[in-house]
């Protein structure tokens, strides 16, 4: 199955049913003869934008994040707002990086949208399954991060 046609069915089955990890979701395309290893779906996740929010009943669900047109920046920087109230549950700042923990399997999505809008308070982005650690140059641009990842409303770290 093509790319195309194999995203095109992870968006039908993650707004049909309540998909709660990726083994759930390779299960799913199974069912539709679509074979695809880890990896793939990890890409595929990224590629849509799918992030896990929690449902009425207190358990995580696979969502589409937002409708897949080409974005502008003033449309990145929105996501990123929503985003940050979303799936953000810690920040915190050491010396020069700002450390944000996220709602499990969320990290990796937020720290791409960071580097994609490129700002000059962040030098690097790091992300693991629920953990970003954002480097900036100093101890302040690092504190400027953190002010706007908590309240991204109050002020813009980005031109």
């Amino acid at each position: 199955m093509r790319k195309k046609d194999r995203h095109e069915l992870i968006k039908q089955i993650i707004s049909e049913n309540p998909i709660r990890n990726q083994n759930e979701l390779m299960d799913y395309l199974q069912q539709f003869h679509v074979s695809a290893t880890q990896a793939t779906i990890s890409r595929d996740i990224r590629d849509l934008k799918i992030v896990k929010t929690i449902d009425d009943t207190g358990k995580p669900r696979f969502e589409l994040f937002q409708d897949h047109q080409v974005p502008t920046e003033d449309d990145d920087i929105k996501r990123l707002i929503r985003m940050t109230n979303e799936v953000i549950v810690k920040v915190d700042t050491v010396q020069f990086m700002t450390i944000v923990s996220t709602l499990p399997d969320n990290a990796h999505l937020l720290a791409s949208v960071l580097d994609d809008l490129s700002s000059e308070l962040i030098v690097a982005t790091m992300a693991s399954f629920d953990t970003i650690i954002i480097i900036s140059r100093a101890p302040e641009d690092a504190a400027q991060v953190a002010t706007f990842l908590q309240d991204p409303t109050s002020t813009s770290i980005f031109n």
